[in-house]
Formats: structure tokens, sequence, C-alpha cells
């Protein structure tokens, strides 16, 4: 697949780069060979080979979601708030 020099300015201005004629040939050049590399893949014959979605021997560890007792109240918690208004933690107005 061939890239053309517009195309490289387009992908330098949305990446906020600024190329030099030499650098945007060598990214130019890269780029083809990268594609090129991958659209080998193409060629491959993957008939019924099953998709890998997970390499490693892991699963998710699933827990119970339990509300644990607690020794404090809620006056005792307001208590410790340097101010508190009706049943809340009063704090200063931060805009």
């Amino acid at each position: 697949m061939e890239i053309t020099r517009e195309e490289i300015d387009h992908l330098a201005m949305l990446s906020n780069f600024s190329l030099t004629d030499n650098e945007a040939e060598s990214l130019q050049s890269d780029l083809e060979n990268i594609i090129g590399y991958i659209s080998e893949l193409k060629e491959l014959d993957t008939e019924g080979v099953e998709p890998t979605y997970q390499v490693f021997e892991m699963e998710n560890v699933w827990r119970d979601d339990e509300i644990q007792p607690q020794e404090a109240d809620r006056e005792a918690l307001l208590a410790l708030a340097p101010a508190a208004e009706d049943h809340q933690i009063k704090v200063p107005k931060v805009l």
C-alpha cells in the first residue's frame, strides 16, 4: 500500500508534530513497510483456527458485596467534624 505525502502531513497535523522533509520521507517509508508486513497476514489460511481471547490461565475472582458492621454510629462520626448541620458535615463553600 502506498502512502502519500498528504497522508503523512495529515497524520503529523493530527499528532501535533512538525516534521522535516527527511523525517516525513522516513516515516512514509516506515509506514509502507509496516502496512506491507501486516498485509502479509491476509495470505495465511486461518480456516478452522479458533480465536485467542486469553493466553494465560486467568479468570475473574468474584466475591459477594457485603456491608461490614461498623462500630461508629452517625452521631459519633458527625461529632468528629469541625461543623455539622442537619446530619451533614458542613464545609466551606468552594467555587
